[in-house]
C-alpha cells in the first residue's frame, strides 16, 4: 500500500503506517534536521523543500504514481497557529490569519489534485475548541469544494484522540481527520486501554513509561542530560508524578509557589506507574517531563515514549531530538488507525496480531524514587504565596486589559 506523505517531520506518522504494511512512496519536509533523520533510517524518497514550491505532478513523479493511485496521503501541517502553547503565551493565537495556517490549504491541494484513495490529516486538539474551530471548519469545508470540483465523495470524519487510549506510554490528544474517497465513512476504533481506576469492559491498564523504559539504563551515557538554570537543584525535591503544585500550600512540600501560578509542565516529573505527560517540542530550562531520576529525558527514552521503531539513528543534537520528538505523531497511534484504515477503506484482509509498536507490560516494576530535601537557597521563597485568581484574571490578562485600554 502506497503513502504520499506531506510534513513528515521525523517519520512518526510512516513509521506506523510502516508498521501496518504500507510503504512510503515519496515524503515532502522542509526542515533540513528531520530531512538528515529520515535519510539516515529508511530509503524512502524525500524531497527536502517547501510545500507551496512543490507541485504535485512532482510528487506524483518522484513517487512513481499516478493520479488517483496513491493508497493514502497522510500528514500534520504545521500545528502552531492552532496549539494550546500560543493561547498560553499570549491569550490566543491569531490562528487562521497566522500565514503558517496556509498549510491547511496545501494539504487540500495536494488532495485534490493527487486523488489518494483515502487520506488521514492530523492535528493538535486546539484545531477543534469549541467557538475557536475556524481552522477544522475550513478544512472540512475545503474537502466539500474538493468533491464538488471533482465529482469524488470523500465524506471527512474526525475525532480528538488520546494516543494513551491507544497502548501508547503518553497522553497526548491529536484531531485526526480521515476519509475514503469512494465516500466510505470511517469508524474511529474504540479506545483499548484506559486508566485502571476506571477501566471499561474489555480495556487493558494505560501503558506506563515503565513499560516503554524499565529495560534502559537509569543514567543513559548521553552528553546534556543534567537539568540546568535555577530550579535544577528543586526538582530532586519534587516526588515522582508531580509537578511545583508540591511546593505550594495545597501540595504535600513547602509553600514556595502559589496554587497554579505557573504553566502545568513546570519541574513536572515522570511516574514510573502511568503514562508520561505530552512531550514539549520546545522546552525551557525547567520545562518538563523529566525522568524520574531528576534530569532530562535520554534520544532513546524520548523515541520510546512516542513509540517510534527501535534502532533508529538520529544524527541530530539531544536538544534537536526533542524538537522532532515532540512535534511528531506517536508511531503506535498511527499504526492504529494504518490498520483502520486498510481493512475498512482498503479492502485489506483483518490483522491476525496486536500491533508491532505496542509495547509489552513490564512487571516488577520498582517503587518511587527518594525525594531530598529542599536546599536552602530555595527556603527563602517559603510565604503565603497567593493562588492564581482564575481564567481571565492573572497578571498576564491584566496587563492585556490595561494595554487594550
Amino acid at each position: 500500500m502506497k503513502v504520499i506523505s506531506l510534513f513528515t517531520g521525523v517519520g512518526g506518522l510512516d513509521f506506523g503506517f510502516e508498521a501496518a504494511g504500507y510503504e512510503t512512496a515519496v515524503a515532502l519536509e522542509i526542515d533540513g534536521a528531520c530531512c538528515r533523520t529520515l535519510r539516515a533510517n529508511r530509503p524512502w524518497t524525500v524531497i527536502e523543500d517547501d510545500i507551496h514550491d512543490v507541485t504535485t505532478v512532482d510528487l506524483l513523479a518522484k513517487a512513481g504514481l499516478s493520479v488517483a493511485e496513491a493508497d493514502v496521503l497522510i500528514g500534520g501541517p504545521p500545528c502552531q497557529p492552532f496549539s494550546k502553547s500560543g493561547y498560553w503565551a499570549t491569550g490566543d493565537s491569531k490562528r487562521l490569519k497566522d500565514e503558517r495556517a496556509d498549510t491547511l490549504s496545501a494539504y487540500l491541494r495536494v488532495l485534490e489534485e493527487a486523488q489518494p484513495k483515502a487520506f488521514l490529516l492530523e492535528n493538535v486538539y486546539g484545531l477543534a475548541y469549541r467557538g475557536k474551530d475556524e481552522g477544522l471548519n475550513r478544512i472540512l469545508k475545503g474537502i466539500e469544494a474538493i468533491n464538488r470540483r471533482t465529482g469524488l465523495n470523500y465524506k471527512p470524519r474526525w475525532q480528538v484522540l488520546n494516543a494513551a487510549s491507544y497502548g501508547v506510554p503518553q497522553l497526548r490528544e491529536r484531531v485526526i481527520i480521515i476519509a475514503s474517497r469512494d465516500g466510505t465513512e470511517f469508524e474511529f476504533p474504540k479506545a483499548g486501554f484506559g486508566p485502571p481506576e476506571a477501566l471499561e469492559p474489555g480495556q487493558q491498564p494505560y501503558r506506563t513509561t515503565w513499560d516503554a523504559l524499565g529495560d534502559l539504563p537509569a543514567q543513559p551515557n548521553e552528553p546534556d542530560l543534567e537539568m540546568g538554570g535555577k530550579w535544577a537543584d528543586l526538582l530532586p525535591s519534587i516526588p515522582e508524578g508531580q509537578n511545583y503544585l508540591w511546593h505550594t500550600r495545597r501540595g504535600g512540600g513547602l509553600p514556595l509557589f502559589g496554587w497554579r501560578t505557573r504553566y502545568w509542565n513546570f519541574l513536572l516529573k515522570l511516574a514510573k506507574d502511568r503514562p508520561s505527560w505530552t512531550i514539549q517540542a520546545q522546552p525551557g530550562s525547567a520545562t518538563g517531563p523529566f525522568h524520574w531520576t531528576s534530569r532530562k529525558l535520554s534520544s532513546r527514552e524520548l523515541a520510546r515514549l512516542q513509540t517510534f521503531p527501535e534502532g533508529l539513528t538520529f544524527p541530530v543534537s539531544r536538544n534537536e531530538v526533542q524538537r522532532l520528538a515532540g512535534n511528531a505523531v506517536p508511531s503506535l497511534l498511527a499504526e492504529v488507525l494504518a490498520r483502520e484504515i486498510a481493512v475498512q477503506l482498503l479492502d485489506r484482509g483483518p490483522y491476525a496480531a496486536p500491533p508491532k509498536l505496542l509495547p509489552a507490560p513490564r512487571k516488577r516494576r520498582p517503587g518511587p524514587e527518594p525525594v531530598i530535601p529542599v536546599s536552602r537557597p530555595y527556603l527563602a521563597l517559603i510565604d503565603d504565596h497567593a493562588d492564581h485568581p482564575g481564567t481571565g484574571l492573572g497578571r498576564g490578562a491584566q496587563q492585556r486589559t490595561t494595554r487594550a485600554a
